[in-house]
């Protein structure tokens, strides 16, 4: 969280920059969109539209991942230990998942936690992008940036727009991030 807190002003001038369609450029460059953002949108708190639902997904995300994979690992190895486990490398008396076991069940854990936390990357984009959308006083906390984009939009085309993208993203990412861990705690002996 205090990365995502350090570091917010740097995606919120990304956002904006990512934002702009050709021909119709509100940003020159970098320190261009750092200033204007700072002059037109409430100086320093200007960067920060948004970071309560970033920080506010985080939580679910991170804990729905590790839950669902840690389940997930627990009972294939419970109910399959022969056909989804092996010994471990560092303690042979220690079962551990076979590595694309481990990718699959990375990548389930992933996908269901990116669909909990999903409305909050939604409402963070949005927030985000402020004064570049014209409904953007509609917008300004979270709840009301929430309730605007279920009442106009609905569930699966406005708080889950972009999710199926976010998929190819999240997916082979949490899948070789548990992947590793797993493969490092074997590296460093810690089975």
């Amino acid at each position: 969280m205090t990365a995502v807190i350090c570091t917010y002003p740097l995606d919120m001038v990304r956002v904006r920059l990512a934002f702009q369609v050709k021909g119709e450029h509100t940003y020159t460059g970098i320190i261009h969109a750092f200033k204007t953002i700072y002059a037109k949108e409430g100086g320093f708190l200007g960067f920060y539209r948004g970071l309560m639902p970033t920080i506010l997904g985080m939580a679910p995300y991170a804990g729905v991942s590790f839950f669902t994979f840690g389940t997930l690992k627990s009972v294939g190895l419970s109910y399959a230990p022969t056909l989804l486990g092996r010994p471990s490398s560092d303690n042979p008396n220690v079962l551990v998942l076979k590595t694309h076991i481990n990718l699959l069940c990375g990548g389930v854990a992933g996908a269901i936690a990116q669909t909990i936390s999903y409305p909050f990357d939604v409402t963070r984009r949005r927030m985000q992008l402020g004064t570049v959308l014209p409904e953007f006083e509609k917008c300004l906390t979270m709840r009301e940036t929430m309730k605007y984009v279920y009442g106009h939009h609905g569930i699966r085309k406005g708080l889950y727009r972009g999710l199926s993208l976010n998929y190819i993203r999240c997916v082979p990412s949490q899948a070789v991030a548990f992947t590793t861990y797993e493969l490092m705690k074997q590296f460093f002996h810690l089975n």
